[in-house]
């Protein structure tokens, strides 16, 4: 006798784990606390990206929707191994080793996107923000290379198709607000006053990061002044059910998957913009030019690494600067750059034609303490390195006590512009421990019978930072195993 799975949410995690369960011969109910138009979690919120293991080509060609694009034939993947993704990872560990969630997610990241890949989930090279042309050639940077045909949503959209296909079933305007259990295993779920059974639970309805209250509470520090990149629904309902059943806290509570975002945005991302540009508020582009805090000073090394793997660490910097926020600026030589990178065209920002006149009109900020930082800055830049956006390419500052390591270049080439920044929270890195079927463990490892979390939920797959990419392909690792092990008999 098949089994009866109900599954709370519906973003990425929560369709792989519906079509796993699926797959492995469940019927499934997906609950969705928002409507039709806003379901799907922070998926919709994202550029649908995602990092895995690779060796060439030969491992993406059969992933992509188009494989005969005649780009193809100039473009240079390059590779990218699972000791290079657990490399990265590591790198923002803060001395951990590798925990067994990431073992699990660089072990299992290429076989997640052939399953997903295999149902026609098909993707697209990331030419846009993710590749250079060098030498007549389309050069692939920082080991991200893919994303889902019409982002996050159409990831959303393809994967809803196929757990229909499959199946399953989705009920949308239904918050879970209760777990039912009978002698200490999980049997099903409140909806408001209705009650509804099942033969396993699998919470995937996020973290914490929509709640202010969860955000002081579990995090500290000036999180509670973030503003949401993604979906206003992630208030961390699950992790509190889970809790009052025992499950253990897991993970690093206090950080998060940051990203600067413009200062002006509403406290949550625009839910009247189409679901795929919601995700513009964020401004990555700091690596082309130098960010100052209200004192004028720089705080961050812009140029420390590819933004994939800064992103996330200098969003919390920003949030954690004088009054929380900052300017980014550039000149006119990366303008074509900015606008193809995330639409700068739609964000604030203030225009002058020198740079006496821009740092007068950062608002908030020590106009003197920034020219004065420009200037240092200005004159510090390596001028006999060449740029090279594709690599490291170690064109850098000298005698700075802050250096940029790369991508140094003066700004001196009118008109100039300055985008005012605040720190942005996209996840939460604290949540569940599971097992090696997703289930949901207490303190001392024993599972919570018949209960299942993946996604956002798991905790122990983030600590200090983030390898742009890795959330999705976390999600549907995690998704997944999840729904493989609450559909076992």
């Amino acid at each position: 006798m098949s089994k009866h799975v109900i599954i709370v949410g519906s973003g990425n995690a929560a369709m792989c784990a519906g079509i796993a369960a699926l797959e492995g011969g469940a019927t499934v109910l997906m609950l969705e606390k928002a409507d039709q138009d806003l379901a799907g979690g922070n998926t919709k919120y994202t550029a649908g990206a995602m990092r895995f293991a690779y060796d060439g080509a030969e491992d993406l060609l059969p992933l992509l929707k188009d494989p005969d694009d005649p780009r193809l034939k100039v473009t240079d993947f390059g590779g990218y191994t699972r000791a290079k993704f657990s490399e990265d990872l590591l790198g923002f560990n803060g001395g951990r080793p590798l925990s067994v969630e990431q073992e699990r997610l660089t072990g299992t990241s290429l076989e997640a996107m052939q399953w997903l890949g295999g149902h026609g989930v098909k993707f697209e090279p990331i030419y846009s923000r993710q590749s250079f042309e060098k030498d007549g050639r389309h050069v692939f940077w920082g080991g991200l290379t893919l994303a889902a045909e019409n982002e996050g949503v159409g990831l959303f959209d393809m994967a809803l198709a196929v757990f229909e296909r499959l199946g399953g079933d989705i009920r949308y305007n239904s918050a879970v607000t209760g777990l039912i259990t009978e002698d200490g295993r999980v049997t099903g779920v409140n909806v408001g006053d209705e009650t509804l059974h099942a033969d396993a639970v699998i919470l995937a309805c996020g973290g914490f990061e929509a709640n202010a209250a969860l955000r002081h509470d579990l995090m500290g520090g000036n999180w509670e002044k973030a503003k949401v990149r993604g979906t206003p629904n992630n208030t961390g309902d699950g992790l509190v059910m889970a809790h009052g059943l025992g499950a253990a806290k897991y993970g690093l509570y206090p950080n998060c998957h940051a990203t600067p975002m413009d200062l002006h945005m509403p406290d949550f991302a625009n839910l009247a913009l189409p679901a795929g540009d919601r995700k513009n508020y964020r401004k990555i582009c700091y690596f082309l030019g130098v960010m100052l805090n209200a004192n004028g000073d720089r705080f961050v090394d812009e140029g420390e690494n590819f933004r994939n793997y800064t992103y996330a660490q200098f969003g919390k910097a920003v949030l954690d600067q004088p009054d929380h926020f900052a300017w980014q600026v550039f000149d006119a030589k990366v303008d074509d750059m900015l606008y193809a990178e995330y639409r700068f065209h739609d964000a604030h920002f203030i225009e002058a034609d020198t740079l006496d006149e821009l740092c007068a009109k950062m608002d908030g900020t020590d106009p003197a303490g920034a020219r004065a930082t420009l200037d240092a800055y200005n004159d510090a830049v390596m001028d006999d390195v060449a740029f090279d956006p594709t690599s490291l390419d170690g064109k850098g500052t000298r005698g700075l006590a802050l250096a940029k390591s790369n991508w140094a270049q003066k700004i001196d080439t009118p008109p100039f512009k300055a985008y005012p920044v605040t720190g942005g929270i996209t996840f939460t890195y604290g949540g569940l421990k599971v097992s090696d079927t997703g289930a949901v463990l207490r303190d001392d490892d024993t599972a919570i019978d018949c209960l299942f979390a993946c996604g956002e939920m798991v905790g122990g797959v983030f600590f200090e930072g983030y390898p742009g990419g890795s959330g999705l392909t976390s999600g549907a690792v995690f998704g997944r195993l999840a729904g493989k092990g609450a559909a076992q008999p």
